[in-house]
């Protein structure tokens, strides 16, 4: 009852399905841990005690401490009893693949429905919800775009389509007769692909590669991001395709992309050479001036 109070109330307040779905998932344990005594009678201690549990995992603090400061305040309409910082997590740049790492990859996977799954992930940079939920009435082929609905923070926002994989989303669209209702990918038993699929699809494909590095859905997309940086695209030009409300998340990817970007002269340089041809060429005119009294 709780829970479901829980969902409603999520629903009402325009959460995403993802962080309903979650803060639920904290609660059950929360609920499991204090063995479903009275909420009124649970104390201050018991809900620090509870939290001491993920002290290791700043992240994963943050999250049960959200659920929980949602289910006082928005389900119980109380304050939470107890006042607890919220942990830092340490900043980290986020693993990526090297364009030759990304060839690798996707040569492992030999289902051509899961390979295009995976290509279309990097080529637009979308989450693995998005490309799940995808559905074909989203996508605007004769103009080379399409549309993620209701992604991350409830926002819609444009994808660009790979020439590449135009022909291949077309005839997959074809050979399944699907309709413009329908998802863009679906399993043969006409069922939606789950998160886990495609991490078992990409941990496969991982496996059989020369990859060293830890990789999941998400490494796409910064490997996405990070790749239109080294080609020279502007932070400003990405934003809009990560559906970043603001410009400071995606300056990430420029320090991601800083190692490539050493081979860039510094215009002291240019300074420098422009230096020296004018000393030689004062040297040759003063060697001309010479020659002819």
């Amino acid at each position: 009852m709780l829970i479901e109070q829980l969902q409603k109330e999520g629903l009402r307040r325009n959460l995403s399905p993802r962080t309903i779905q979650t803060y639920a998932h904290c609660i059950q344990q929360f609920l499991h841990h204090v063995h479903h005594k009275e909420l009124k009678t649970i104390t201050k201690e018991e809900i620090r005690n509870y939290l001491d549990k993920f002290l290791t995992c700043p992240n994963t603090l943050n999250v049960h401490l959200n659920a929980l400061k949602f289910f006082y305040e928005h389900v119980l309409h109380k304050k939470l009893t107890v006042n607890i910082q919220f942990s830092k997590t340490a900043k980290r740049l986020p693993e990526f693949l090297t364009k030759e790492e990304l060839v690798d990859l996707l040569s492992n996977i030999k289902n051509s429905k899961h390979l295009l799954m995976i290509e279309l992930m990097y080529g637009t940079g979308m989450r693995v919800s998005e490309l799940l939920y995808l559905k074909i009435k989203d996508i605007a082929f004769e103009q080379n775009y399409g549309w993620v609905r209701q992604g991350k923070g409830r926002k819609d926002r444009p994808f660009i389509i790979p020439l590449k994989l135009k022909e291949k989303l077309l005839t997959l669209i074809q050979d399944e007769q699907l309709t413009s209702e329908n998802f863009l990918f679906c399993s043969n038993r006409q069922k939606q692909y789950s998160a886990s699929s495609l991490r078992a699809i990409i941990q496969e494909a991982t496996r059989k590669s020369t990859i060293t590095k830890n990789i999941h859905p998400h490494t796409l997309r910064h490997s996405f991001a990070t790749h239109l940086i080294q080609n020279g695209y502007a932070v400003t030009e990405l934003q809009p395709l990560l559906g970043h409300s603001k410009v400071e998340t995606t300056m990430i990817y420029v320090h991601m992309a800083a190692p490539n970007m050493l081979t860039v002269k510094s215009p002291y340089d240019e300074l420098e050479i422009e230096h020296e041809n004018r000393k030689t060429s004062v040297e040759e005119m003063g060697s001309l001036h010479n020659r002819n009294p």
